[in-house]
């Protein structure tokens, strides 16, 4: 008698290379595969993994959340981004930060600047700091997109609070009857 086996979580997902025909993606991804095949350091495969991702899977992260993640305990420590970094209006003062990101917003790397922080590339990061150490990976929040607000139980079901796919607001549309 055989076994019969599911084979429902059998194949693995997630990607093993770049897809971006980027140049300069290709070039991080050669470095950091090399890095982690060649250092024991976990910081680089987490990177490498990470550079892979779709550009919705790297979603931007602000200078206020940065900010407030590297006070207090991460002084001196390089904040670490695979994505963008962008303005916080909102943010009245920058603190002096050293942050390494995929990309930054021009006004961005200005206020950073001006604080008196650095700004580093991948590869700049890469000779400063190859394994990774004295560092703090952030990761935007994925699910923040417009888009995750209609997904869940359809609207109007118990329980659900997900947003009503309406063409119009006003008194006309989509009113349910008494």
């Amino acid at each position: 008698m055989a076994v019969d086996r599911s084979h429902r979580f059998a194949r693995k997902t997630g990607r093993k290379s770049l897809v971006s025909q980027n140049p300069y993606m290709a070039l991080l991804v050669k470095l950091y595969r090399f890095l982690s095949r060649r250092t024991a350091s976990q910081f680089n495969k987490v990177v490498l993994k990470r550079l892979f991702n779709t550009k919705v899977n790297r979603p931007p992260v602000s200078i206020s959340r940065i900010a407030n993640l590297m006070k207090d305990r991460k002084a001196g420590k390089i904040a670490v981004v695979v994505g963008t970094v962008v303005d916080d209006e909102r943010l009245l003062d920058v603190p002096k930060l050293t942050v390494c990101a995929l990309r930054f917003t021009e006004s961005a790397r200005a206020r950073i600047q001006k604080a008196g922080g650095q700004v580093l590339s991948f590869d700049q990061f890469a000779l400063l700091r190859p394994r990774g150490n004295n560092t703090f990976l952030i990761k935007g929040v994925v699910k923040a997109r417009e888009v995750y607000k209609y997904f869940g139980r359809a609207p109007g079901l118990p329980g659900a609070h997900t947003k009503h796919r309406v063409i119009s607001k006003g008194n006309k549309f989509e009113r349910a009857r008494k």
